[in-house]
């Protein structure tokens, strides 16, 4: 197949590029450069996404099987892309978010659940928000039509390449070792995907022209947070202790979820189903993920050949993991 990424140079995007290769696909590759290079056996076109110029320079005399969009945030920026290729392509992936459901978290989701009511045409450069994957969302479905267009709503990604930075963070304190301060109860169900098992089922569906929405993360009850822990000690060959403090410990100390203990969510109403995205239908289509102990060996594997990140890993504006100090405080004597 003929393949457009936009994108295709970090992490996900670096995914799909490096198993669409594999599997003997011309793949075209369109971004700014500023992620990451381009792997050997693209045909890599510079451009802006946000740029009508560059877009048609990129669609002028050229056809493709497939666009897979993985770096579209703004519903504007996707519905130009989509808008400018559709003479250009035959189907179009767009890899959403389980962020585009407004009851993620509180209640389970699958294909059927609603999403964010943010439209197509929702202005350019709008401040960061989930509501916008689902005018993302839209924007495809507008220029594509149902029939030619597959949207899968990612959960959480992990694997080598990380470019947030959760699983690596614990990787690298565990290899610290000691006592380490560790969220909730060792059983507490976790819900995370490979983003190499990601990219295979997403090439998959394109493969096949699939149209409609798959919810695309690992299987509920699939790992716990107890095993994420014992796969980094085993990974890193830690002495690590882990030290499991309840929730309301957490939170009287100031912890804050999410960031400060990354995967970490108290269980509160507000959070009970953070790890329930139905995959069902996603896991009929052909979904496969490998085990979690694998994702963490070849993450820390690849993480020893990086070497130290240039910057504290963040997500948006907040710093990843909790502070030397302030996890010596919690942990207290032992």
């Amino acid at each position: 197949m003929d393949i457009l990424i936009l994108g295709g140079s970090n992490f996900l995007g670096r995914a799909y590029v490096t198993e669409a290769l594999r599997r003997g696909h011309r793949v075209t590759t369109f971004n700014r450069g500023l992620s990451g290079p381009d792997q050997p056996g693209v045909e890599a076109v510079r451009g802006d996404r946000n740029d009508t110029a560059d877009l048609e320079r990129l669609a002028d005399g050229r056809h493709w099987d497939a666009v897979l969009d993985t770096s579209g945030q703004q519903p504007y920026a996707v519905g130009l892309a989509a808008r400018l290729l559709r003479q250009h392509a035959d189907h179009y992936s767009f890899v959403s978010s389980i962020h585009a459901f407004p009851d993620w978290g509180k209640k389970r989701v699958d294909e059927d659940s609603p999403t964010h009511p943010c439209p197509a045409d929702t202005p350019p450069d709008q401040p960061a928000g989930n509501q916008l994957k689902a005018g993302c969302e839209r924007a495809v479905l507008e220029h594509f039509g149902a029939e030619r267009s597959l949207i899968l709503n990612c959960g959480l990604l992990v694997g080598p390449y990380e470019s947030l930075g959760r699983l690596l963070w614990w990787l690298e304190r565990i290899a610290l070792g000691g006592r380490v301060l560790t969220p909730g109860q060792p059983g507490r169900g976790i819900q995370l995907i490979d983003a190499r098992d990601f990219a295979e089922f997403g090439l998959d569906l394109a493969e096949r022209g699939e149209a409609g929405r798959y919810v695309t993360t690992g299987p509920i009850d699939g790992a716990t947070m107890g095993e994420l822990i014992d796969a980094c000690i085993r990974a890193t060959g830690s002495d690590a202790e882990p030290v499991w403090t309840e929730d309301d410990t957490l939170l009287a100390g100031g912890v804050g979820p999410w960031t400060e203990l990354p995967f970490w969510m108290p269980d509160q109403p507000d959070f009970t189903a953070i790890w329930r995205g139905d995959t069902s239908r996603a896991i009929a289509a052909g979904l496969r993920c490998r085990p979690l102990a694998e994702t963490v060996r070849d993450t820390w594997a690849w993480l020893q050949e990086r070497g130290p990140a240039a910057e504290p890993y963040r997500q948006g504006t907040l710093p990843l993991g909790i502070a030397p100090e302030k996890e010596r405080t919690l942990l207290g004597p032992g």
